[in-house]
This record gives C-alpha cells, structure tokens and sequence, in this order.
C-alpha cells in the first residue's frame, strides 16, 4: 500500500525505531526528499539507508521552508525536552505531532506548542524491526481525521495500529505489548531451560524451543482461528499437551502470574508518565 503524504516528515530521533519507520516509509513510497531527519549520531546502519536513498540528516535543524506535515519524536525520553523545544518552533497549524517515546504524556508536548496543536502518544513495539509490529495509539483532542489517518499510515508502515479512546490506556498497551516482546522471548529461554531439564542438551532444547516459539507465532499470525481453538487443535484428552497444559492453567498458573507482570509494567508505566 502506498503511503500519501502531503508535506515533509520532520524525524527526531534515527535509533533503531527511527530507523524501522524511515525504511518503511521508503517502502511504502514516502519519496525520501519529503524525509528530513534530525540526529547528531547515526549508527552505521542508518548511515548506509540515509546515504543510499539521499535522505536529508543533520545534527541540528534551525529552520524550514516551510512547517512539517508531522514531527515524529523518537529521541529517549529522559532528553526529549531538550531536543523537542526547538523543534516545536518549526510546528505549523496543520502540523501533527507524532510520539513513540515510552513515557512521555500528551501533556508534555503540548507545553512547547502552540495552543490547538495536534499531538499523538503511539507506542510501538520491537518487531517493527522487521515489519511485523503492533502500535497502540491516541491522540489530544485537537486531532482530525485527516492527521489521525497520516499517523495511523506512517505508523502502519511497520506493522498494525490500534487506537484507544483515552491516553491512560496507551500505559496498559505498553505493558501489554510494548513490553510484550521480552515476554515471549523469555518463554523460549524457560521453555529451553525446561528442556535442558527433561533431559536434552543445551543446543538442542534451544533450537526446539525458538522453532516452536517462532513457528507458533507465524501460525497464530496467519490463521483466523481464535487462540483457544489452535490451542485446543494441538490438546489430544489424556494426552502429554494436556498434562502440562494441567499445570500452566491451574488457579496458580501462567494466567496469574502473567496478569501481575503487566500489571505491574502498567503500573510503572503511569510512574514514568508523571
């Protein structure tokens, strides 16, 4: 799908989902004189994609001939004021502001601009990396339809995008996949470990529990099925599944104990917000 872009993308911020977003608005058609970017320190990597496709980047940006369509922030949150203030300057009255700093409230972006400025609070997560990502998203209430469908299609170029009614949810979407990623990724080093334990080898258990980890997801990606149903499909009554399915959904379980970690990162998710 091609992506229509009326204006040019100002990027704050070219680390590795800075980085994720450009490719992927390259390839959705994005033309790269329409790409500006701000960052003192490339990584080589984002180096080689700025050279290839011409991209404008510089360590500083001063002024423009004309106000961005968005300003995308994605510096670390701890220096986004700093970084943001003067960029804020630039903002025109169609401008959006487009942030997928973890953290950082509508609130604080809309002090540095003028009164009636859009402004969006995405969070996005890891396998944006690779195309495959999801972005919770909401946005002040000065957001039109037209600015909320350019950020819904900039974000979309590196996976799906969700909206929720209300900017204290976009904590519960962190917690639930933001942070995600590393849930599963430890679920495939327990279940290596567990392996390691019944009796395999290192190697082994470690390659069986990335493949199944892995081929799970591709198969929960591309089938219609509800979970529960592909869980089902692979439970035989009385079988081996069944028999370690009995300990993961006991009242003491995966369910619990899972609940209580994001709860816990919605909880320090609000923590960092204030």
């Amino acid at each position: 799908m091609t992506l229509s872009l009326n204006g040019t993308i100002l990027l704050a911020g070219a680390g590795k989902m800075g980085t994720a977003l450009v490719e992927g608005w390259l390839a959705r058609g994005v033309p790269a004189a329409s790409i500006i970017i701000q960052e003192p320190s490339l990584s080589a990597e984002t180096a080689a994609v700025a050279k290839h496709h011409g991209l404008r980047v510089a360590p500083e940006i001063a002024a423009l001939d004309a106000p961005p369509a968005v300003i995308v922030a994605a510096v670390k949150p701890q220096v986004m004021d700093a970084v943001f203030a003067p960029l804020a300057k630039l903002a025109g009255p169609e401008t959006v502001v487009l942030s997928i700093a973890a953290g950082r409230s509508i609130a604080s972006f809309e002090k540095h601009v003028a009164e009636g400025t859009a402004v969006v609070r995405a969070m996005p997560n890891t396998p944006a990396a690779i195309g495959r990502g999801i972005t919770g998203a909401a946005g002040n209430a000065h957001l039109s339809d037209a600015q909320k469908a350019l950020c819904s299609a900039l974000l979309g170029a590196v996976g799906d995008v969700v909206w929720v009614p209300d900017e204290s949810l976009i904590d519960a979407v962190t917690a639930v996949s933001g942070s995600g990623p590393a849930y599963v990724f430890l679920l495939a080093e327990c279940l290596a470990d567990a392996g390691v334990k019944a009796g395999l080898d290192r190697d082994t258990a470690t390659k069986l529990a990335r493949a199944t980890v892995s081929g799970a997801g591709e198969l929960l990606h591309r089938s219609k099925l509800p979970t529960e149903t592909l869980r089902t499909n692979v439970t035989s009554p009385g079988g081996t599944t069944a028999a370690a399915l009995g300990v993961l959904m006991r009242d003491d379980g995966l369910q619990p104990l899972l609940t209580e970690a994001v709860l816990a990162a919605k909880e320090r998710g609000r923590v960092l917000g204030q």
